[in-house]
Parts: structure tokens; sequence; C-alpha cells
């Protein structure tokens, strides 16, 4: 029997705190409210969802972040302060909020994904590609197993 590592939540804890700092750091020149540190991951992915899903509810997008709808409000109040997002009617139902890119929100998803593409190439340093999709394959498995 092989023993399981003991120490997988804290790893995978420490990790992500460690990623969301380093795109905070990284995020660019453009901000979302946070003091001018460049983006923080949250803001980052409500660009990149956008850019793939112009016109979502904001539903959708908090749903796409796994966020709370306070949570996610106020990112996009932020978002919205600093000319990144733009909220607009539903024209087929008023009471819906539709999002869009602003120019600004365009210019800096290209910020976000020079910066995540860095990332990515520097986690995967050192490892095989099949070490690579059995470390995909279990950070799936902990996502769908905690739904």
């Amino acid at each position: 029997m092989t023993r399981r590592p003991s120490r997988l939540v804290f790893l995978t804890t420490a990790a992500e705190r460690q990623m969301r700092r380093w795109i905070a750091r990284r995020g660019g020149a453009h901000t979302a409210g946070n003091g001018g540190q460049g983006f923080g991951a949250p803001a980052a992915g409500v660009l990149l969802h956008l850019a793939d899903h112009p016109g979502a509810t904001i539903g959708e997008v908090t749903a796409a972040l796994q966020a709370s709808p306070a949570g996610a409000s106020g990112l996009l109040a932020r978002m919205e302060r600093a000319d990144l997002v733009r909220r607009r009617s539903d024209p087929d139902d008023r009471r819906t909020v539709r999002l869009d890119l602003t120019p600004t929100g365009t210019a800096a998803l290209g910020d976000v994904r020079a910066a995540l593409a860095e990332l990515n190439d520097r986690l995967a340093e050192g490892f095989t590609e099949d070490e690579l999709a059995t470390v995909s394959r279990w950070l799936e498995h902990v996502t769908r197993t905690l739904s």
C-alpha cells in the first residue's frame, strides 16, 4: 500500500496563496481598486471570462469565479470604477445586467495573459508532460470532489 502525503491540503492552499500573490504582483499596471498593485487573481478571472463570454451576466461571472454574490459585486464595482468593465441592461430583460470589457479592460487582458503564460511556464519547468497530466488530473479531481 502506498502512503499518501499527509500535507496535501496545506501544500495546495500554500501554492494557491503564492500563485494569487504572484498574479497580483505581475498583473500589470492596470488596477481594479487594489492599491495600484496590479490585478488580483479574481479580477484577472473576470477579464478572462468576459474575453471568452462577452455580455455575460453578473450571475454567470460570479459562478465562473466560484465567488459569493457580495464578493463579486464589490469586485465588479471596483473594476467598473477602474474602467475595466462596463455594465449594460439586457435588451430583452431590463432586470438582467450584462458585462463587457472596456477598451482599457481589453488592453489589461493582454497583461494578464502574458503574466499567466509566464507563470504556467515557470510552474511546468522541470516536469514531464506525464507528470503535469497527473497533477492536472488530481487538481480536477479535487475540484469535482469538493463541488
